[in-house]
């Protein structure tokens, strides 16, 4: 109780929560990890911050920074720990149109982002299903994809600055908006994606982008994941590299999609093994104005490199959106993959990232590997094919944890034959900790662990995620 009152202190009784008011962080979203935080503390500045850290550094408290909740492996997951939200660090401080940047809080809502450059014209592209509730810390804390890091980048790639809280309450502010700085190492992007465990996020500077006047959205069916690789190259040469998304949803991921939603449509007249959304993205005048087809240039370039695919025998069938209503049911098709995914039972969930060259050999390889473990088990595959990263999900139907285990190697095994990464943009949290440890380069375990301590002398920050112990 000692600790509560002095934390009080710090940022007010009613934003100190214990109790049965603390139950709305007692579980992420995936409800997989329940988590005991002993109390969860709620600053509003910068300041706040660093005096929770100084205490908690001082008494040797543990802190788990948590922000949307949206996590997929257990990142926030605790026991008697001190939970730092971010969700009064909710503060959209400027927008900055000529220099395309904006200066925001860590617990600013990604959705709220994407409204407020919008009045200005602009874009913060960062965008997946979580952004009505993700925030930008935890999207910066595991450097989060999306969808459109074909174009774009992940979120390490969309940050020019962000401010710091160190394990002892030091602020380390590297809130520059310079697109070139090479004094020294680059401990911005030590931090983004460290999970937590070598400060928190308190502020950051992100790039904009010019909103494109016009969009070109379409289902693709393709007879191969190379045929619909060859058909991302066309249509990034035909248009500049345009290309915004480039989605792959397998048979398995729209039957599952069918069985889950209740307004679910099939993307064409018949069933299609390799279905592919892609968008493109216009921000030039000509190509946004509409001809007398009643399309855009846009939309005209992206039917006709379609229509030549077709002649060539690269393409089986496609579905040009003709109106936002149509672009956003096929959104919504992708999008739902996050929560569909946890409401056919028993899973195991694994994020990887391959070349692109080798992503339909991947899967096929995993498949080949999962039905020898357990011949009843069943596979659902989504990916953004224009980088690679493919989340394979499996339903087995021996649901012990050997089995489990057994499933999660399988998936390594392969990705490392090929040089992919076991881990794309979710994470690794408390559920890719065994991995780290079977596949991460021994020397490059050891300098995490070197960095650690020494930022981190007392391990108080997010203990036991990310690096597994020595």
């Amino acid at each position: 109780m000692d600790h509560i009152t002095a934390l009080q202190d710090i940022v007010g009784a009613k934003f100190t929560v214990t109790g049965s008011d603390a139950d709305k962080w007692r579980q992420d979203w995936t409800g997989d990890y329940v988590v005991n935080p002993s109390v969860v503390v709620r600053p509003a500045s910068t300041d706040e911050v660093a005096q929770v850290m100084r205490y908690a550094h001082a008494h040797d408290l543990p802190v788990v920074p948590v922000s949307g909740h949206t996590g997929l492996t257990g990142a926030t997951a605790n026991d008697g720990a001190v939970m730092l939200s971010v969700d009064r660090l909710n503060q959209i401080e400027q927008i900055d149109v000529e220099g395309r940047t904006v200066t925001v809080g860590s617990g600013v809502v990604l959705q709220s982002i994407h409204d407020a450059v919008e009045a200005h014209d602009l874009i913060f592209p960062l965008t997946f299903g979580a952004r009505g509730a993700a925030m930008i810390g935890g999207a910066l804390s595991t450097n989060a994809g999306g969808s459109n890091v074909v174009r774009y980048g992940n979120t390490r790639d969309l940050c020019l600055g962000i401010e710091v809280i160190l394990a002892d309450g030091r602020v380390m502010n590297l809130m520059s908006a310079l697109h070139k700085d090479n004094s020294g190492y680059n401990l911005k992007h030590l931090v983004i994606g460290a999970e937590g465990t070598l400060g928190i996020i308190t502020k950051a500077v992100l790039k904009l982008f010019t909103k494109p006047k016009a969009y070109a959205t379409a289902m693709v069916a393709t007879p191969s994941i190379a045929d619909a690789l060859t058909l991302l190259h066309r249509i990034q040469d035909e248009t500049g590299g345009a290309v915004e998304a480039f989605e792959l949803m397998t048979r398995s991921y729209i039957d599952l999609h069918l069985r889950q939603t209740p307004d679910g449509k099939e993307p064409f007249a018949e069933p299609f093994e390799t279905n592919i959304m892609v968008e493109v993205g216009a921000t030039s005048a000509e190509d946004a104005m509409v001809q007398e087809s009643g399309q855009t240039r846009l939309s005209e370039k992206l039917e006709a490199t379609l229509g030549t695919l077709l002649e060539e025998g690269a393409m089986l069938d496609a579905v040009v959106a003709q109106n936002e209503s149509q672009r956003a049911e096929m959104w919504a098709r992708r999008e739902a993959a996050g929560h569909i995914g946890y409401l056919d039972g028993p899973r195991v969930d694994t994020d990887i990232a391959v070349p692109l060259d080798q992503v339909e050999l991947v899967i096929a390889g995993i498949g080949e590997k999962i039905r020898k473990i357990d011949p009843g088990a069943w596979e659902v595959v989504v990916a953004h094919l224009g980088d690679g990263n493919i989340h394979h999900a499996i339903y087995p139907k021996d649901t012990g944890p050997e089995m489990f285990d057994s499933f999660v190697e399988a998936v390594e095994d392969t990705v490392q034959e090929v040089g992919g990464s076991f881990s794309a943009e979710h994470g690794v949290g408390l559920s890719k900790l065994k991995t780290m440890t079977r596949r991460k380069d021994p020397v490059a375990l050891a300098a995490m662990q070197a960095v650690k301590k020494a930022l981190d002398p007392k391990g108080i920050l997010n203990p036991g995620k990310v690096i597994p112990p020595v």
